[in-house]
């Protein structure tokens, strides 16, 4: 008789991720150090300082227009193709799916969902902040510039700072900041720092943003990442939180409830509760909380495998296959009843 149960597909995912190993227990967690908070300061300095000399219009705001009329993509149109492509590397939608599908997998390998739920505290880091800017200061971009010189603010533009340059920063420095070694982090932080200003420098290329909306960017992306630290312990909550659900609703189906220090036991069986405080002289009284449900038989078990019948050794049965009857006397013997007759 088979009573293995069928598997579903969510089964077979979590009894994979069973055999997987749990956390890494050396992975190398970034911490909100000194050095870390003097650089976030000198960043978010470097921020302010930029929307200022923007909206004073200063010698950036003329530095701004000196590159937008040398007109890049004019001077080097060879490399034009090129860069529609490389552009894209800083699009939220592309990248956003390259590096999650990433992070799954070392979420998946590692069991442990820190990379996913940082990357999208990230994410949303940079929606809010780099949102809220873009909105507020409503700066119009080069191809819709209105008066030679101005600032182009309060315009209702969307350009400052630019989005693509901080989704860069963000999108792929969040990969070095889940590096688990150190000597990894700096590889990628390499990489990433490359891959960043070059997709800044397309966008002014291009003629899509201003060179002071790519210093924006630039900085509103690694005030993102030098944040981060301080995200930690909330992200080690939730990770607990969504895990601690995750057993309560497999328990749920499988029909076990886990109660602390005593291990698992059937739903329905007897439970109970600890004894109601009794007078003096009296035993203690025990309250059934479920109702104990009848003993089912145990299932019969083979002794030993099952073989077909065609491997089975031949038995010759020992003796007559005649049922045996209380009034059948054998041959030869003389009868104990009377005969019959004259």
């Amino acid at each position: 008789m088979r009573t293995e149960r069928n598997l579903t597909r969510l089964d077979r995912v979590f009894a994979r991720l069973d055999r997987e190993p749990e956390r890494p227990t050396h992975l190398d967690v970034p911490r909100m150090s000194r050095h870390r908070v003097v650089l976030f300061s000198a960043t978010l300095a470097f921020y302010l300082a930029i929307v200022v000399a923007v909206l004073t219009t200063s010698w950036l705001v003329r530095f701004d227009w000196q590159v937008m009329f040398f007109r890049p993509y004019q001077q080097w149109p060879e490399i034009h193709a090129f860069l529609d492509y490389w552009v894209v590397l800083g699009q939220r939608g592309p990248t956003a799916v390259m590096v999650a599908a990433w992070l799954g997998w070392r979420s998946w390998r590692q069991h442990t969902l820190r990379p996913l739920l940082m990357f999208g505290a990230a994410l949303l880091l940079l929606n809010v902040t780099v949102g809220a800017a873009k909105i507020g200061m409503g700066r119009l971009g080069p191809h819709y510039a209105t008066a030679i010189g101005s600032n182009e603010m309060w315009l209702g533009g969307d350009i400052f700072p630019s989005g693509h340059t901080a989704n860069a920063v963000v999108t792929w420095g969040i990969l070095a900041y889940l590096a688990s070694t150190p000597r990894t982090r700096r590889y990628l932080s390499a990489l990433s720092a490359v891959v960043s200003l070059s997709v800044g420098l397309t966008t002014v290329y291009l003629g899509t943003h201003w060179l002071s909306d790519v210093f924006l960017g630039w900085a509103a992306g690694l005030l993102i990442l030098l944040a981060l630290p301080w995200f930690e312990t909330p992200i080690t909550r939730v990770e607990a939180m969504i895990f601690s659900l995750r057993e309560s609703w497999r328990a749920r189906r499988t029909g076990i409830i886990t109660v602390p220090g005593t291990g698992a036991s059937p739903v329905g069986a007897s439970a109970m509760v600890p004894p109601r405080t009794a007078p003096e002289g009296d035993a203690p009284v025990r309250e059934p909380v479920a109702a104990a449900r009848g003993a089912r038989p145990a299932a019969y078990l083979a002794p030993g495998p099952h073989t077909a019948r065609s491997e089975r050794t031949p038995v010759t049965p020992a003796g007559s296959r005649r049922p045996p009857h209380s009034d059948r006397v054998p041959r030869g013997t003389t009868s104990a009843r009377p005969v019959a007759g004259g």
